[in-house]
């Protein structure tokens, strides 16, 4: 079946240069001031872009030299007058290229006030038994939107208004109703920390004034890049990434979307070390974080998972052969049972292998891949949509990867959904990619990025294979099997477009089964369903009272330890005076001490004294003994004794 659809060819020049010329400000006057312009670029390319528009809508320049005492006009005379006979219609050309170069969206942009023609484009559906369109295969127009035709696998700008985010690239982004936040990010080798929201209704920029809670001690939310933005309720979690000050372990932080604020969350647990470019997938309540590089520019394989009710880290041990370490790789959940990784890179080394861990038997596995194997690549970015795995972005430092891909993570078959050409923002690294919606319909959004020049555009591409085979929870362990199998299930391929899409034909199916067996199989599914719904809920009922008793187990111990630091304090005070006690007996006893030094020094001195009066005594008694004894022999020698002359004398 063939249906007509219309879609827009694209002005032709010289409209083409016209809507460009009136989109950048120029109005052809010769006395132009050039003030959109010289608004919107930098001085250099303004002058480039008034010397074309003057060759293109006048010719070649003729018109005198403006006075030295006019540098401004003597700027344009002089780049309209470098130009010489360049023709009408090249000058035209490159007016439009240098335009494209500065301002990639500016034809999305402009497109409100112009009027596009439309032609008319064949469309080939397939219908199904009963007549109704079931797939399109020409997939290259959708209806209209954004106020233009959408087309299908193809990356296009929309119309933004509002302020635009600094350009950046390593920050974080996440979609919380309909808007999608941006924070953080690298900037010329500085750390950003500003939060900025895109409404997706509205396609508006606007600016998040943020603040941190208040509190005795305040806290300090510090600018950080390679980072992972995950929401959670109505919060934003920024996990790990790279700061000026990096602190030695994983900080996580949380701005309410409600009141505005920042917050630190205390975890417990021994958390992992500090890191960037790692990857953060929730699954359920829990946040599994694997790989990054740490602030010593070590790379890691390690894997910890966060429980976000209980916020306790819990470092996991795994069975298999891990991915090798590595940072700025992407991952993704499949079923809530699988994670994969894809990329990465390990300092000079780039990788493009793919690994799958399983989350209930933590063992990793690395499946055969099919299809166009992807190139080697780092700061890629991915989202899922149903079973596919989107993948935009990325490098290996010498190039940017400028096809878009996406893998069927069931059969882990990889397609190309869409190519770019040149430097463009779709072929950067540490871009961020997130699921938008647009009338309904899921679209991969993409902002930022680094490829040479820090990019500050958003660009938009609604894929075509989104709503191709539908996981299966139970049926996704046979799918790994599968994949590792090379004899496994018969493929075909047809050609739709200018892409291919493989067909998986599963062996015994019956591809026609009678209305009571499909009955049948569909109750005994319910009632399987029913059954381990009500073990789940059992099995929740209790983790959430193990929770609370542990939450209470918590508070308990804090309460305990309160009381403790209390007594700490207390014995310690106590301590404190026994000490200066302790001191001054301690003076006492020295002096105690001196005294009796002085004591024994003062009875040495009184023994001796004793001694020489003991002597003198002695020596007196002696003498007189002598005179005694001399007196009897002197008195028959004729001398009388000289006591007797003394006491005469006397």
């Amino acid at each position: 079946m063939t249906t007509m659809a219309r879609t827009s060819t694209g002005l032709a020049y010289p409209d083409r240069f016209y809507a460009a010329a009136s989109y950048a400000g120029l109005d052809g006057s010769l006395n132009s001031n050039n003030n959109d312009v010289s608004s919107r670029f930098s001085n250099e390319v303004a002058l480039i872009l008034y010397a074309l528009y003057q060759q293109a809508t006048i010719g070649p320049c003729d018109v005198p030299k403006p006075s030295s005492w006019n540098p401004v006009e003597q700027s344009k005379w002089k780049s309209w007058q470098q130009l010489g006979n360049m023709a009408t219609t090249e000058a035209m050309r490159l007016f439009v290229k240098i335009l494209e170069e500065e301002d990639p969206g500016w034809y999305s942009r402009a497109s409100n006030f112009v009027l596009e023609p439309t032609i008319d484009v064949q469309m080939n559906t397939i219908s199904a038994e009963n007549g109704s369109l079931v797939q399109t295969q020409d997939k290259d127009v959708i209806s209209e939107g954004l106020g233009s035709v959408v087309i299908y696998d193809t990356w296009i700008s929309p119309p933004i208004t509002g302020q635009h985010p600094k350009a950046r690239y390593q920050h974080g982004a996440a979609v919380v109703q309909e808007k999608m936040y941006i924070y953080g990010g690298n900037h010329n080798g500085r750390y950003l920390g500003d939060l900025h929201v895109l409404d997706f209704r509205s396609w508006t920029w606007s600016k998040v004034g943020t603040k941190a809670v208040e509190s005795p001690s305040p806290v300090n939310i510090a600018p950080c890049a390679a980072h992972s933005l995950i929401p959670w309720g109505n919060k934003l979690l920024s996990i790990a990434g790279h700061m000026k000050d990096p602190s030695e372990t994983i900080q996580v932080k949380a701005f309410d979307l409600q009141t505005g604020t920042w917050s630190m969350l205390k975890t417990y647990g021994k958390p992992p070390v500090s890191r960037g470019g790692q990857s953060v997938n929730l699954v359920g309540t829990t946040l599994v974080i694997f790989g990054g590089q740490g602030a010593n520019r070590t790379l890691l394989n390690d894997l910890y998972i966060l429980d976000l009710e209980t916020m306790t880290w819990d470092e996991i041990d795994v069975a298999g052969v891990a991915p090798s370490p590595r940072s700025d790789h992407a991952a993704a959940v499949h079923a809530e049972h699988y994670l994969l990784v894809f990329g990465g890179s390990s300092h000079a080394t780039f990788f493009n292998d793919l690994h799958v861990l399983d989350l209930q038997t933590m063992e990793w596995s690395k499946p055969a891949q099919l299809g166009e194997l992807p190139t080697p690549r780092a700061g890629h970015a991915g989202v899922t949509i149903g079973e596919n795995w989107f993948i935009a972005g990325g490098g290996d430092n010498k190039s940017g990867a400028s096809k878009t891909i996406v893998l069927n993570m069931s059969s882990f078959v990889w397609s190309v959904v869409t190519s770019v050409e040149g430097t463009v923002p779709l072929a950067s690294e540490g871009l961020s990619l997130v699921v938008g919606s647009l009338k309904g319909d899921d679209i991969l959004v993409s902002f930022g990025g680094y490829n040479g020049r820090y990019n500050c555009e958003v660009n938009i591409l609604n894929p075509s294979c989104k709503l191709n085979l539908q996981s299966n929870i139970t049926e996704a362990p046979s799918a790994v099997h599968n994949a590792t199998n090379p004899t496994r299930d018969l493929r075909s391929e047809f050609e739709i477009g200018q892409g291919k899409i493989r067909e998986i034909v599963m062996d015994n199916v019956d591809s026609k089964p009678t209305i009571s067996e499909c009955e049948k199989t569909n109750e005994r599914i319910i009632a399987t369903l029913k059954v381990e719904k009500q073990e789940l809920e059992s099995s929740l009922s209790k983790e959430k009272l193990q929770s609370l008793q542990l939450k209470q187990q918590v508070l308990e111990a804090e309460t305990r330890n309160t009381e403790l630091y209390k007594e700490l304090q207390s014995v310690r005070g106590q301590l404190g005076t026994e000490q200066s006690r302790c001191f001054k007996l301690e003076v006492e006893v020295a002096e105690l001490r001196q005294k009796l030094q002085t004591m024994e020094t003062l009875e040495k001195e009184l023994e001796l004294l004793q001694r020489q009066k003991a002597a003198s005594e002695q020596a007196a008694l002696n003498a007189k003994q002598r005179q005694g004894s001399s007196g009897v022999w002197g008195w028959l020698a004729g001398n009388p004794p000289e006591h007797t002359a003394i006491d005469d004398n006397a």
